[in-house]
């Protein structure tokens, strides 16, 4: 481990890529990595982009990360792929998708299988956001997995959320239903050479000077054709505006404050869930009550009541 964190701090690819495969991999090790990684961060600035399967994330991150390479700065990029049903691994589908910046020396991309995680992001994409700070990178840039409309958790990780959305997405009022209104910072439809992108672009903003606002800053609604690489420099121009906001408004340190208030939660069910499973009494338990659910003898919160006092967390 000693070596590991060396050459990890020596700027060896390498080793962030062992770390990284730690983290997700190895829960044993995963904390004494973190706490060895943990004071070194805080420097990177942490940009999401969420929406439906085929809105053009993928693509939208590859022209993103070519101009903040242009301005300089390093990238680390977490890909959330869904779940290989025959692997268990990444699909890897986004690397496909960012040919033009993967060789970058300045650019490190990982892909990362959902594994059937709610929300969007896989359970260890925090931790390896983490590694990816600690590592030195200017900017990181989070992709989540085409789940449909309901990936809230990059919010909780990222101080930016882009949402993307294509005009086959469906209507304004079908957009601010599914809550990924308020989460954006900023709302992209991307293939706006398609029909129906500038109507859609006006609902939107109808929809968002009809909500109720939180805060000074009011999403900005910008079309994009990722593919044909145009609208791209807008929306760079536009996540630069709204890190100043965040600094200038002190909301930047708001959402920091959010975001270790989420991250302690994690560790909190992490631990716990951790201690229930590493019970030899909790498995049998749950097989012989998943039983008595299915004659309907008992309900499964009841059931999960007993599991929690069979391994001393009940009341």
């Amino acid at each position: 481990m000693t070596d590991l964190l060396r050459r990890f701090f020596s700027g060896d690819r390498l080793a962030l890529a062992r770390v990284i495969t730690v983290i997700e991999n190895d829960p044993e090790r995963r904390e004494t990595l973190l706490q060895a990684l943990h004071p070194h961060t805080g420097h990177a600035s942490r940009l999401g982009l969420t929406g439906p399967p085929g809105a053009g994330k993928s693509t939208l991150v590859d022209r993103l990360t070519s101009l903040i390479r242009r301005d300089g700065q390093t990238v680390g990029i977490v890909a959330v792929d869904p779940t290989s049903p025959f692997t268990g691994g990444a699909l890897l589908g986004d690397r496909l998708r960012m040919q033009s910046t993967w060789a970058d020396p300045g650019v490190f991309i990982r892909s990362m299988a959902d594994r059937s995680q709610s929300g969007g992001l896989a359970s260890a994409t925090p931790d390896v956001m983490v590694a990816l700070d600690a590592f030195g990178k200017d900017t990181i840039l989070v992709e989540t997995v085409g789940v449909g409309q309901s990936t809230f958790d990059i919010a909780n990780v990222t101080e930016t959320t882009v949402v993307v959305l294509t005009p086959e997405s469906g209507d304004s009022i079908q957009a601010m239903k599914a809550g990924l209104m308020e989460i954006a910072d900023l709302l992209v439809v991307n293939k706006a050479d398609r029909d129906g992108a500038s109507r859609f672009a006006s609902e939107l903003r109808m929809m968002l000077d009809m909500r109720q606002r939180t805060s000074e800053w009011l999403p900005p609604v910008l079309k994009t054709s990722a593919r044909d690489n145009t609208g791209i420099d807008d929306l760079y121009a536009s996540i630069l505006c709204h890190r100043a906001y965040l600094t200038q408004s002190r909301e930047l340190d708001a959402r920091r404050l959010r975001q270790s208030r989420a991250a302690i939660t994690r560790a909190i069910d992490a631990r716990i869930a951790r201690r229930i499973w590493d019970q030899p009494e909790t498995r049998p338990a749950l097989d012989r009550l998943a039983e008595r659910v299915c004659r309907r003898e008992v309900e499964p919160y009841a059931a999960a009541d007993e599991v929690l006092r069979t391994v001393g967390l009940g009341n």
